[in-house]
């Protein structure tokens, strides 16, 4: 939430029903309008509600062109990645808290101004239109002091300390160290958009191949757009997010479960290696999404709608792969909401029930059969902590190898788990966030 405090320079919030003394509100609507309308409620959805980004945005009216709908996102990403800097900047011009659709208009025109290289006219115009009537003045007079004031303003703020939220720095410097400066710095651009391939396939012009097999293209690919994507010669997923299936070391005939498998990444992983892939999914809206996928990379999977953690299967498994839901933060590069959504309260919970999950597949597990557990945290109660609790189901652990990581040793702990973090691979845009063990049932 901004922090509100009284200045010298200050731009005092207008009495309700007193009309502002000078909005600044042109007869017709300024070009634009739309997509910051979209971008506004995307913003008010994530930070006033705690509803995910995604989410909010399949709400968003059908007829919006699908180019505001992009813009909208792309603003509303911004605000929630670089949120305490804007609000830092905006503070020594309020004497107190707007109500959040003013407070939503100013964060909106702020980062236009200064990170969006949005022309200063037409930012502050849009804002002062987006406000309520009553605000109208004060948002214009706060962004024409911004647009000349806020640039060398953000450069003297500490900016990852700021954009990351307080909860998320303490817990990641006990785990990481001084570390905790390069994870926040990694978090405050968009991520490259990696692509795992389908046997034979052939990178698109322009893509990097990643050391790990995954394909690199630069922020802001369409991937729709890409030759080979209607023929299913590849899939989005990030390269983090590809390691655990290749850890599993899946082997044609077997019959390995994808556990909680939606949206299908390593479900289709497990399939093009010629695995026998039954994916278990609880919510019918992604078990949709899954089979939609499959569907067009032409990958056959047995796909079951089921609670993962109370669903019995007709006969063990050779092989389960088990990425439990989580909090998410080691996805903020790519998902800025999750920062704002998730609360430290929320660890826990997740934690415990992904501990039900990782006792629910040791179950369906035969003898000496290979489980790979994980998770896109970087919380260490939802990853490390969970070794001890494997060890009590049977679960024997069977370490990584810096030889099975190939470009990327780092990404192996001490104990042998993989544990990837968005300040890995700078030179060549990061990595979400993962953590992985591989066990052996006894």
């Amino acid at each position: 939430m901004m922090r509100a405090r009284l200045a010298r320079r200050g731009a005092g919030c207008h009495e309700a029903g007193r009309p502002p003394p000078d909005p600044q509100r042109p007869l017709t609507p300024p070009p634009g309008l739309p997509t910051r309308k979209a971008a506004r409620d995307l913003i008010a959805a994530t930070l006033d509600d705690r509803r995910p980004l995604e989410e909010a945005l399949e709400a968003l009216p059908r007829r919006l062109d699908p180019r505001d709908r992009a813009a909208a996102h792309r603003i509303a990403a911004m605000v929630l990645r670089r949120l305490g800097s804007i609000d830092e900047v905006l503070s020594p011009y309020l004497r107190k808290e707007p109500p959040p659709p003013a407070r939503h208009a100013l964060q909106i025109g702020a980062a236009e101004l200064l990170l969006l290289e949005t022309p200063p006219h037409a930012a502050v115009a849009t804002a002062v239109a987006l406000a309520p009537r009553a605000f109208a003045g004060l948002v214009n007079a706060v962004l024409r002091k911004v647009a000349t004031e806020g640039p060398a303003a953000l450069e003297g703020l500490d900016a990852p300390r700021l954009d990351t939220p307080a909860w998320l720095w303490t817990a990641w410097h006990a785990a990481y160290g001084p570390a905790v400066r390069a994870i926040a710095e990694a978090h405050r651009g968009p991520a490259p958009l990696d692509l795992t391939p389908a046997p034979g396939a052939e990178p698109p012009a322009g893509a990097e191949v990643l050391p790990t097999g995954s394909w690199r293209l630069a922020a802001g690919t369409r991937v729709t757009d890409l030759p080979g994507f209607a023929e299913g010669r590849f899939w989005v997923q990030d390269a983090a997010a590809a390691l655990p299936a290749l850890l599993l070391k899946p082997r044609a005939g077997e019959r390995i479960a994808d556990l909680c498998a939606a949206p299908g990444g390593k479900t289709a992983q497990l399939a093009a290696a010629g695995a026998e892939v039954t994916a278990v999914e609880r919510d019918a809206g992604r078990v949709a999404r899954l089979a939609e996928n499959l569907a067009r990379l032409r990958l056959p999977a047995t796909v079951v709608q089921a609670d993962a953690a109370t669903w019995t299967p007709p006969a063990p498994f050779d092989a389960i792969l088990l990425d439990a839901p989580c909090t998410a933060t080691g996805t903020i590069r790519r998902h800025p909401d999750v920062a704002h959504t998730k609360r430290a309260r929320d660890v826990q919970g997740a934690a415990e029930a992904q501990a039900r999950l990782l006792g629910a597949a040791a179950k369906m597990l035969a003898p000496g059969g290979r489980l790979v557990f994980a998770t896109c945290s970087l919380q260490p109660e939802e990853g490390e902590a969970h070794l001890a609790r494997a060890a009590g189901l049977g679960l024997v652990h069977d370490p990584f190898t810096a030889a099975e990581l190939p470009g990327l040793p780092e990404a192996i702990t001490p104990a042998g788990c993989l544990r990837t973090r968005p300040d890995f691979w700078p030179e060549r845009g990061g990595m979400d966030g993962f953590f992985a063990a591989r066990f052996r049932r006894a």
